[in-house]
């Protein structure tokens, strides 16, 4: 996780991204990123998904799509019915690239950024518990905002009854 966290300072210092420069080239470091990063970031709300929500939520990826303000993102979100019904975002891991941004960063719907530096798939497999605790941190900040209602893994259980 700190070697990450080195290369993102370290593009910083040097003005690159992964040895790209102008935003194009950096623009497709950040598609192969986010294709790199698809079935990690996948893994880690389907494990959210089988633990919290009883395997009753659908994971759905967005791929790459330009935001208004002329930036790149890629969502992949967890939606499940109970979310859906009260109206609340679902947990989710944001690839982005802003429009005035040096490089790219990964966050959720409810949580900051984090470094995006994935150049292979090593890198995309090193980005796997951060992608857990992005989404950890929006299911957690969902029951904050909504109620603990929202998880069937709670809700189908009795009171007093061992998990």
């Amino acid at each position: 996780m700190n070697e990450a966290l080195l290369r993102h300072f370290r593009d910083l210092r040097d003005g690159d991204h992964g040895g790209a420069v102008t935003r194009e080239e950096k623009e497709r470091v950040f598609a192969m990123a986010a294709e790199l990063l698809d079935p990690v970031a996948r893994r880690a709300l389907d494990e959210i998904n089988a633990d919290l929500l009883l395997g009753t939520g659908e994971v759905v990826a967005s791929g790459v799509t330009r935001s208004r303000e002329g930036g790149l993102n890629a969502m992949w979100s967890l939606t499940w019915a109970e979310q859906r019904a009260t109206h609340n975002q679902p947990i989710a891991i944001v690839a982005h690239y802003g429009c005035d941004f040096h490089h790219p960063h990964l966050r959720g719907n409810t949580v900051g950024d984090w470094p995006l530096n994935v150049f292979d798939l090593a890198d995309a497999e090193g980005q796997l518990d951060t992608l857990r605790a992005i989404a950890t941190a929006d299911a957690h900040n969902l029951v904050f905002q909504e109620s603990y209602h929202l998880i069937p893994a709670i809700t189908a259980q009795a009171p007093n009854q061992p998990a």
